[in-house]
């Protein structure tokens, strides 16, 4: 069994807690859109009884082409997140991609997440970590699963050990991203909390030349098999309009799918519990 992570005063998970949830959209499009979104959300944790985050990005530094929409940047992005959580109350998640960001990011992020390209970034690592929040790091393309012991010590060499890792699959050759199901108990085993990825695990990486592809319809059948191998979280890009979406508009899911893959993870949970009690 993994240890507990706390995200507020009364949500936790790993352990024996319940499995939480991030959703959200890719990246803040505008206000009101964000706005939207949470209360689309808010309205789905309160249906479905679960815990749930609300994610979306600051800036998306990562993106394929310069050309690519990257949103507000961190000051007006903090103060979106901001509104979001007064309004709705949800539990924030966004991305860093520099030290500096830490510490204004966790005055409003419940959550400071670390982009997989920047897994292995000693200084971010710690700089977030420096600052007790819980911190997700999500394990790069090209690193096994055995390799994630080393990003959980380095949040714990500053004091932190709120640090867990979230699963995006690995690369498999060009523009293709493979999950093995195997890093889930194996990353539980260094005892962590381990999360799995659902929009960028089907990521086709600069597979449509200045942006990132997918392969949606593999949404369900994956989530499922993560939750029957043990994750503990589940991280979801949710937009109301992909095809529209300023970012991920191949592999972001409407409300309505992350609805179903919720009550699937839920059901196999609940399929399992009794099982691994009597282990």
């Amino acid at each position: 069994m993994t240890r507990t992570i706390p995200i507020t005063s009364d949500i936790a998970f790993g352990g024996s807690n319940p499995p939480l949830f991030m959703a959200g959209p890719c990246v803040i499009e505008s206000r009101e859109h964000a706005m939207a979104m949470a209360r689309a959300l808010l309205k789905l944790r309160d249906e479905l009884k679960i815990n749930l985050v609300f994610k979306s990005s600051f800036d998306k530094a990562n993106r394929s082409s310069i050309e690519s929409f990257r949103g507000p940047g961190l000051e007006k992005g903090l103060a979106i997140l901001r509104d979001v959580k007064k309004e709705t109350g949800l539990p924030l998640i966004s991305d860093i991609h520099a030290p500096e960001q830490a510490a204004p990011a966790a005055e409003v992020l419940d959550i400071l997440q670390i982009p997989a390209f920047l897994c292995r970034q000693t200084d971010l690592i710690a700089a977030a970590a420096r600052t007790g929040k819980a911190i997700a790091v999500k394990k790069g393309q090209f690193l096994s699963p055995e390799e994630a012991k080393n990003i959980l010590e380095k949040g714990q060499e500053v004091g932190n050990d709120k640090v867990f890792i979230t699963e995006r699959g690995s690369s498999f050759g060009y523009q293709n991203l493979v999950v093995d199901m195997r890093s889930f108990p194996i990353i539980r085993a260094l005892g962590s909390p381990v999360v799995y990825d659902i929009t960028h695990s089907m990521q086709k990486p600069g597979g449509e030349g200045k942006q990132t592809g997918g392969t949606p319809q593999f949404a369900r059948p994956l989530a499922r098999a993560a939750a029957a191998a043990g994750a503990d979280g589940f991280f979801m890009e949710v937009h109301d309009n992909p095809p529209t979406a300023l970012s991920d508009r191949t592999t972001q899911i409407r409300p309505e799918v992350a609805r179903a893959i919720i009550e699937d993870v839920l059901a196999i949970r609940r399929a399992l519990l009794p099982r691994e009690l009597s282990l």
